[in-house]
């Protein structure tokens, strides 16, 4: 797990490219500890930099940007490939020569051999760029599952691409700020994809590649991946197979590395799976997890119940108070590439991962996305009877007293924007409006410009809940802080349940064996209940959260940010009538705003 960034700019010298790089690279360099690397051209006005975090072949061997085939590839690369070995070998039969260990060579001379074909064949979490010197072509590519991020920018002056956005603050002439993100991260608590804080950075879509050429100053972005619901395993016994077979060897595949690996294990259903299953094919497997003393929160008893079935796993469990919260709620903060009104508890246990001696760890995430998790899969149906009143009546919802019939107004927005705002969305238009002294009507129109989203309206109802949870509330919010919180510490977030093969055969299960069944997830738990205590599947849903009602009402850092108005909502907070989500967004608009954003 690494980071990359790179510049192709023929209008300045190539200096001043080098510069840039070399600067996105130390904005980079929590998220790659062990090395930097820097490609440079300056015959193509090109750099390409690297940070890296050495999981797979940790010798000198796996140093980025690394040349292939005497040096006519040039690939910066962010990620892990579970099958490398298989490709490999198949790649050596075929002709390639490999001079290390690492699954890097392994992606460049697959692209050498197969050309964006490749891509199809990979199966791991990845985001990197391929510079092909007798082509002149610069091609960037995003896993599947939108597990690994990449951002670009495309302007006049040429395209310049990195792992996240403020590693662009390093390059003057893209700084202009995309005004509107403050409306979609009040709307959602997260700014969905497209939107950046900067107008002219993108993220690269996931399933994406993107070849550009600079003599012709053009790019090309074609798909090579798409999540489908077909619906075709139809018996129980065999989801269950499915299920039990695909999930396993996932696990297996996300264990391979050269470095320290472990397991996040909060108590839940989903991480619970991950780690018997991970226990299976790890000796002396590590195990991190977190509690509280507030057992209204803490799932201490679960992890408990856990470390007896994980016998020969070295547990470590670190107890998080009110005072850590404190403390480190600045560091924190500062450690969001985007805002976004979650990844605390993200950022906390990739920190005990760390001082635990770990580079690379399994999570859950996914599971409830794939089976049915959340409270968005029962009310699904309901939103979608509401979503047939005319749509004077549901805007005229933003009028009533009750917050709850306030929401109704987001679904005459319709389709996927729409009932994810009504099952999700943070603040309504109005309130938005008022905070940001904006006109309400600009704030609908600009919540109904973006994202566009594909109308999803053929797939069964909670096949709908499953593609926004997966293609929002996952991606834009739980991905992206498993990333970034996890990087901060230089700890890499492996998750087996959005394994591309495990994903495309559960999107086959027909709906009504996938969700059928009490409690949720039935067939989740079906598959993996004679390994589990039912203790831990047969009790009520908590959620991987923290106690930040109580925490954040007493945290002087997020009372005294210096605005009152901020402070006027803390009061809110304090009293019980604001939910602490959704004054953190207020918290941190007021920041980023103060940075000068």
């Amino acid at each position: 797990m690494c980071r990359i960034a790179g510049i192709i700019n023929p209008s300045i010298p190539h200096q001043e490219i080098l510069a840039m790089v070399k600067g996105m690279c130390k904005t980079l360099e929590h998220g790659g500890p062990d090395d930097e690397g820097i490609y440079e051209n300056a015959d193509e006005n090109l750099a390409l930099g690297h940070r890296r975090l050495s999981i797979i072949d940790i010798s000198n061997g796996g140093h980025q940007p690394m040349l292939y085939e005497q040096g006519r590839y040039v690939i910066s690369y962010n990620g892990e490939l579970y099958n490398y070995k298989e490709l490999k070998k198949e790649l050596a039969d075929a002709g390639a020569f490999f001079k290390t260990q690492s699954d890097t060579e392994v992606i460049v001379a697959a692209y050498a051999f197969w050309g964006t074909a490749a891509l199809e064949r990979f199966s791991g979490m990845f985001a990197f760029a391929i510079w092909d010197n007798l082509q002149k072509e610069l091609m960037i590519a995003r896993d599947p599952g939108g597990i690994k991020p990449v951002y670009y920018a495309f302007t006049k002056e040429g395209f310049a691409f990195a792992s996240e956005v403020r590693a662009f603050n390093n390059i003057p002439y893209l700084q202009e700020v995309n005004q509107n993100w403050p409306v979609y991260f009040m709307a959602y608590g997260h700014l969905p994809e497209p939107v950046t804080l900067l107008k002219n950075v993108q993220p690269l879509e996931k399933g994406t590649y993107l070849i550009y050429r600079p003599a012709a100053d053009t790019i090309k972005t074609n798909s090579f991946s798409r999540y489908k619901y077909l619906e075709k395993t139809g018996g129980r016994k065999e989801a269950i197979q499915v299920v039990k077979d695909s999930l396993e060897k996932a696990v297996q595949d996300h264990l391979i590395s050269d470095a320290p690996i472990g397991v996040f294990l909060s108590g839940g259903l989903d991480s619970s799976v991950i780690a018997l299953l991970a226990n299976r094919h790890q000796a002396s497997l590590q195990a991190i997890s977190i509690y509280f003393d507030n057992n209204q929160y803490s799932e201490k008893k679960y992890q408990d119940l856990l470390k007896e079935q994980l016998a020969s796993c070295n547990h470590h469990q670190f107890l998080i108070g009110e005072n850590d919260f404190h403390s480190f709620l600045p560091a924190i903060i500062q450690s969001m590439d985007l805002p976004c009104c979650d990844g605390i508890n993200t950022w906390f246990i990739s920190k005990y991962a760390k001082e635990s001696g770990l580079k690379a760890v399994l999570s859950g995430i996914g599971g409830d996305e794939l089976f049915g998790g959340y409270p968005s899969f029962k009310r699904i149906k309901t939103v979608l009877a509401l979503e047939k009143l005319p749509g004077s009546v549901l805007r005229a919802g933003r009028h009533a007293r009750s917050k709850k019939l306030r929401r109704l107004a987001y679904l005459s927005i319709g389709g996927p924007v729409g009932r994810y705002l009504f099952l999700r969305g943070q603040h309504i238009p109005g309130d938005i409006a008022a905070f940001l002294n904006a006109d309400e009507a600009e704030v609908w129109n600009l919540l109904e410009e973006q994202p566009r989203l594909p109308d999803i309206d053929y797939l069964s109802p909670q096949n709908q809940a499953s593609w926004m949870e997966i293609n929002l509330y996952m991606q834009n919010q739980l991905l992206r802080d498993a990333d970034v919180m996890s990087m901060a510490h230089g700890v890499e977030i492996r998750v087996p349940f959005l394994d591309n093969a495990f994903v495309q055969a559960v999107l086959k299960i027909k709906s009504e064996i996938k969700y059928s069944g009490s409690p949720g997830k039935k067939l989740l738990i079906d598959s993996f209940k004679d390994i589990m205590p039912e203790a831990i599947w047969n009790r009520p849903k908590m959620g991987f959260s923290f106690p930040f009602k109580e925490w954040l009402a007493n945290d002087r850092y997020a009372a005294g940010m210096g605005d009152t108005n901020l402070g006027a909502y803390h009061q809110k907070l304090k009293a019980g009538d604001l939910h602490w989500s959704q004054f953190f967004t207020l918290m941190l608009m007021n920041n980023y705003s103060n940075a000068g954003r």
